[in-house]
């Protein structure tokens, strides 16, 4: 068990922590909250004998931590996944803590299954990412098998996955009685994870309660009533005879009623009995972090401001809209193909060539060549599919007796003319080349 009594630490004119007094015991998670700044880790580091407190005391299963018998085997902590040599391997980092505490090296090799890094154990720390030193740090916590355990934002960095392994481990932990206690700011986290909570604020105590009574102590929780959207009238008789029942009632933006000061059950009893019907009749429970946001709303030191951007900005002509972004314009290998052409085709991809689309017969799919009369550079086998030409003057159909147009030269004929429409002024246009010499 932790318990300080009356901790005080002062660095000059600044108290970090005051008067600060609470128990950590075995067999639950107990979590840490409070502001930046409010002295959550100036408390674990007095905790560790890090830092001398300048009054009061804290103690570990009664001792002070610089006078329990091989601390490292009964207290396990994470106040910084970055203290680590990053020349070191993982494994010969968690080797060098194990031989100073006398504890056996194949506990290391354990530890580092434990936390999933056994395939990165030999490569050296200051390649890791921010997830993987997190949980090299988690593994120096456990390498003595301690009783009790200190992490100081443990989730920082972790992806979903290691997220959910880091809750389920702390749970395990508490459940074999030993001592868990975690700092973070992830209230969602926290209301999954801990069982009791300790709060402070500008270094002092707020609250030292379990979460369930945290909650309700510091959130208003009420009911939702809603009535049929196509009969207003319904709604008005449901809230007055909630008034009349000592309710307060106040309107949602959605249409519902927000009821509070009457159970969920007195509630259903009065809408029976106006002859109400009910489309919804839900309680709502504030969540820890609107409760946390409640208590602490008073003790938070750095607080925003709306930007305004005043002078930053040239004010925009009428009617004028800014540009809309272009996904991916300006990264490496970014091309967005001209436009159609005014009165033409859509673009045609040319035929022949390695991979090019094949018809239901084996020939050129339907289009590939053009109809009679399409645009030169469009259609035509071999040629540039986004070359632009001139649009051409409409001409009279041709009669049906008219002799079919003669077949497409062949791809691998020279054009006679290097002009914009000419296979031979685009690169990509030459498709007979192969693959490699494009």
């Amino acid at each position: 068990m932790i318990e300080a009594v009356g901790l005080t630490k002062r660095y000059g004119d600044k108290t970090a922590v005051y008067n600060l007094s609470f128990q950590v015991r075995p067999g639950s998670v107990t979590g840490f909250l409070g502001p930046n700044g409010s002295g959550k880790s100036t408390t674990m580091r007095m905790i560790l004998g890090l830092d001398n407190p300048t009054s009061g005391q804290v103690t570990i299963g009664g001792h002070p931590y610089r006078r329990l018998p091989n601390a490292p085997r009964q207290v396990g902590a994470l106040l910084d996944a970055k203290a680590v040599h990053g020349g070191r391997s993982a494994r010969n980092h968690l080797l060098s803590l194990a031989q100073l505490s006398g504890i056996p090296a194949r506990r290391v090799d354990e530890v580092l299954g434990v936390v999933g890094l056994q395939d990165v154990a030999r490569k050296r720390s200051k390649g890791f990412s921010l997830g993987m030193g997190q949980r090299l740090g988690i593994a120096a916590a456990l390498l003595g098998d301690p009783q009790v355990l200190l992490f100081d934002e443990p989730v920082n960095g972790l992806d979903p996955e290691g997220i959910l392994w880091v809750r389920n481990l702390m749970k395990a932990l508490a459940a074999e009685g030993r001592t868990v206690f975690v700092s973070s700011h992830l209230m969602s986290e926290m209301a999954l994870t801990a069982d009791h909570l300790i709060v402070i604020g500008r270094g002092q105590l707020l609250a030292d309660m379990s979460v369930t009574d945290f909650i309700s102590a510091n959130s208003a929780d009420f009911a939702r009533v809603r009535t049929p959207d196509t009969e207003p009238q319904l709604r008005e008789k449901l809230g007055a005879a909630l008034t009349g029942a000592g309710g307060h009632v106040l309107p949602e933006q959605d249409g519902a009623l927000r009821v509070m000061g009457l159970p969920l059950p007195r509630i259903s009893d009065l809408a029976h009995e106006a002859g109400v019907r009910l489309w919804e009749l839900s309680p709502h429970q504030a969540s820890l972090e609107e409760a946390y946001m409640r208590m602490t709303q008073g003790a938070v030191d750095y607080r925003s401001t709306i930007d305004q951007k005043a002078g930053l900005q040239q004010p925009l002509p009428p009617g004028a809209e800014p540009p809309m972004p272009v996904p991916g314009q300006g990264q490496p290998g970014w091309y967005a193909p001209p436009p159609p052409q005014q009165g033409g085709q859509p673009f045609a991809m040319p035929a022949g060539g390695p991979g090019a689309p094949t018809g239901p017969y084996g020939g050129a799919p339907a289009g590939a060549y053009g109809a009679p009369g399409a645009p030169a550079g469009q259609g035509a086998p071999g040629a540039n599919p986004y070359a632009q030409s001139a649009p051409q003057a409409p001409q009279t159909p041709a009669p049906q007796a008219q002799a079919p147009a003669a077949p497409p030269a062949p791809a691998a004929a020279p054009a006679a003319t290097p002009d914009a429409s000419s296979p031979a002024s685009s690169p990509a246009a030459d498709t007979n080349q192969p693959e490699d010499a494009r």
